[in-house]
């Protein structure tokens, strides 16, 4: 069970995030049976909640045997033109995600982008 959680699990994207503009992410802990977790983070435009990142990511998530915690929240603006992705604010359910470590993500899944975050704003 491990080894297929495990693999489940490397399937998993890191980053699922819109292609432009404002909206809320949500950071992820995602884990298989027996499998270490891995962060994953989500932002999407369409979310009106931070929740509903969380709701459709655990569902799709599960169809795999995965399941995922919420670490926290906040907001992304994504700027393609300028390459520049900034990370900020909290979700009022979640509290505020570590942004340092979505940075880390983004600039593993964005080499060539700034990517900024600040704890201030919402």
């Amino acid at each position: 069970a491990a080894a297929m959680a495990g693999a489940a699990l490397s399937r998993v994207p890191d980053v699922q995030i819109d292609g432009d503009g404002v909206f809320k992410y949500v950071l992820l802990r995602v884990r298989g049976a027996g499998a270490p977790a891995k962060d994953v983070v989500r932002g999407h435009a369409w979310a009106e909640y931070h929740a509903d990142l969380l709701e459709r990511t655990a569902e799709e998530l599960a169809r795999h045997g995965l399941s995922c915690e919420c670490l926290g929240g906040g907001r992304l603006s994504h700027r393609p033109e300028e390459r520049k992705i900034h990370v900020y604010g909290y979700s009022v359910g979640f509290g505020r995600a570590d942004h340092a470590v979505t940075t880390e993500k983004l600039k593993a899944e964005y080499p060539d982008y700034e990517i900024t975050w600040a704890d201030e704003g919402y």
